[in-house]
């Protein structure tokens, strides 16, 4: 799996969002506590507010505010709103996906793959995000990551 700019832009603004989710935030509020091209951000948020995940907020006090409470949005749904389905072969569905001789088993493979993302992805809100009070099976794997860091040449 590859985050891209844009999703990673979109998980980031709405940690922003969710500290503050009552109260809308201005772009350019969002852009300088992120670090993130204010320009770039209006085309993330922009997607966002399709997806309703967002909504704009006009007036002098305006801005932007999540759609739902924090603990309601999940990091899978801002990326599958960014970028669509969080693992997909050659856009082929996974659950009839063959393969013979050698790659026989390889769909089950990508199945795993599949699954823990979504373990990961669909367990941590931004709620949990925003409070940096991540579950105990992200820390974890977050821990066996860090365990066990490779280096590559």
């Amino acid at each position: 799996m590859r985050i891209s700019a844009r999703t990673d832009y979109a998980i980031r603004a709405m940690a922003e969002l969710a500290r503050s989710p009552y109260r809308p935030l201005k772009a350019e509020d969002i852009a300088g506590r992120q670090g993130i091209p204010v320009r770039f951000l209006f085309v993330v948020l922009s997607d966002l507010r399709q997806a309703r995940l967002v909504r704009g907020v006009r007036g002098p006090d305006g801005g932007y505010t999540l759609t739902r409470a924090p603990v309601e949005i999940t990091l899978a749904d801002v990326i599958r709103a960014m970028d669509g389905p969080l693992v997909s072969v050659r856009d082929l569905k996974l659950t009839g996906l063959e393969y013979q001789g050698a790659a026989a088993a390889l769909p089950d493979v990508w199945r795993a793959v599949r699954t823990s993302l979504r373990q990961v992805l669909e367990s941590t809100t931004l709620a949990d995000l925003a409070t940096g009070t991540l579950p105990e099976l992200v820390r974890d794997r977050a821990r066996d990551y860090i365990d066990d860091v490779r280096t590559y040449p």
